[in-house]
């Protein structure tokens, strides 16, 4: 059953992303949930129910084993506090788990909170090993996440028509769009030219076309939406959550009939999300959208999956300036993964809190003009798991 989410989001907080050797696992929990606890209007005691989303305690610093990690930093005893950990869905799916046991009734005032410490660790422990050594025994061996989606666009190069340039070209919109940013981990532009220059990764994907390893917290404070108070808060509604894990680790890789040219688990995610919500025309509908460009390949794939446009015509939006920032659909307008980095139990509420901002008219410099509708969205794993949520400014 798809039921219609009810959830308000009254505070929003995040940190800097970026190398942060000075700020602990604690500092960057701290941080996030007392800059939301503050936009919220509320006490620490208020809150009933928190989701802590860490995704690696295996690397870095050791912490986010349990909700205890959430907890202690806050001296938030007493409550429930719920670990979660689902790859790079992982921030987007504490949401959903707090917007359901709102919708439950099971607590009143709920935290959403994503912390990831990446950086606090040697080259020789990365992700790339931790994958290795301790997932799949036998379809995580040789996996890189670059390698992946390097697959993926060749196929989609050879299949539309895509180029390197048309690739290229999203690193460029992003982090352009990044400088505008002041809490993201690269500020800086880059020319084509750069993108294509830069040290190749996975043929085509290179440096530039990659997503940092970052450090970074961010934090939502969500209520049901009959219990918002308009003199106190400024709401921004959860309409529609779509979670969907639609493979295996031995899929897509190991299904014939898998052609490589679009993400099954994000198209269902967006499905579930889009009836909920109500959207039938998401190009007419939506005003903005953070996708998840760990690579930049990714975000040209996803314009297709989440319906922004027909199958074979993402190159067409990169191409114009349609996802820009003053285009009719900009994408991205935070510098996305590409520019913000890549905190993984972070990221999906770091989104959440970027279209919250827009749709409040605080974004600033980057403001997308009039924004009442924005969408995020994560994907993870070998592309099997997606989560897409639609938020809406109803004031």
């Amino acid at each position: 059953m798809n039921k219609k989410r009810n959830i308000a989001i009254i505070g929003i907080g995040v940190t800097n992303f970026g190398e942060l050797f000075d700020q602990s696992y604690d500092d960057l929990v701290r941080d996030a949930s007392l800059q939301a606890i503050k936009d919220a209007g509320i006490a620490m005691d208020e809150i009933e129910a928190a989701w802590l989303s860490t995704a690696f305690p295996e690397i870095g610093v050791f912490k986010g084993r349990s909700g205890m990690d959430l907890s202690e930093p806050l001296n938030l005893y007493d409550i429930p506090v719920t670990r979660v950990s689902n790859f790079c869905a992982s921030g987007a799916d504490a949401i959903r788990n707090a917007a359901n046991a709102l919708n439950a009734g099971e607590c009143d005032v709920a935290m959403a909170l994503g912390v990831e410490k990446l950086r606090d660790r040697s080259p020789q422990d990365s992700i790339v090993k931790m994958m290795v050594e301790l997932s799949h025994p036998f379809y995580q061996k040789g996996f890189t996440a670059a390698g992946t989606f390097a697959v993926y666009a060749n196929r989609i190069m050879h299949e539309y028509g895509v180029t390197k340039e048309d690739i290229a070209c999203v690193s460029v919109k992003n982090h352009k769009h990044g400088t505008l940013n002041s809490k993201a981990h690269r500020r800086i532009s880059c020319s084509l030219e750069q993108v294509l220059a830069a040290p190749m990764v996975a043929d085509p994907l290179t440096v530039m076309d990659c997503c940092p390893t970052t450090d970074g917290a961010a934090c939502l404070i969500m209520i049901r939406a009959e219990d918002v108070d308009r003199k106190k808060h400024r709401p921004i509604y959860i309409q529609g959550i779509g979670l969907s894990i639609s493979t295996g680790w031995d899929l897509p890789f190991f299904d014939p009939n898998h052609d490589f040219l679009a993400f099954k688990a994000t198209q269902n995610a967006a499905h579930i999300a889009y009836e909920q919500a109500g959207i039938t025309k998401p190009m007419d509908e939506i005003d903005l959208v953070e996708i998840h460009d760990c690579f930049s390949i990714v975000e040209l794939l996803t314009y297709e999956d989440l319906g922004l446009c027909k199958a074979g015509e993402a190159k067409d939006l990169i191409r114009g300036d349609v996802t820009k920032l003053g285009g009719e659909t900009p994408v991205n307008v935070s510098g996305g993964l590409l520019s913000c980095g890549h905190p993984v139990g972070a990221t999906g509420v770091r989104m959440t809190v970027e279209i919250c901002n827009h749709l409040r008219g605080d974004a600033g410099e980057r403001q997308v003009e009039g924004a009442k509708t924005g969408v995020t969205h994560n994907i993870g794993g070998p592309g099997a798991i997606a989560s897409v949520i639609v938020l809406r400014n109803e004031n």
